[in-house]
């Protein structure tokens, strides 16, 4: 009975080692994505006040603009933003 103990041992370490790394890798990937999740909300969030502050109409999630003018919108808030920290 020792010896199946002592054979089979090695490879139950190894598989429980292998296990304990893959689930720390699952809840460190799933904390990133919730984490990745809550920071675009709350830019998304800022971006709306910011818009509505300027008194440009919000449609959508990003602002709902097209034909180029949602980049220099984002820089006239990112400005704006700059402006209000000083």
């Amino acid at each position: 009975m020792g010896d199946y103990l002592a054979v089979l041992l090695p490879s139950i370490g190894v598989g429980l080692i292998f296990w304990f790394v893959m689930r720390s890798i699952m809840r460190a990937d799933r904390g990133e994505r919730e984490a990745e999740k809550t920071a675009r909300e709350d830019a998304e969030q800022w971006y709306r006040q910011v818009r509505e502050r300027e008194g440009h109409s919000v449609t959508g999630a990003a602002g709902g603009d097209s034909g180029g003018t949602e980049d220099s919108s984002r820089v006239q808030a990112r400005n704006a933003a700059q402006e209000d920290e000083k």
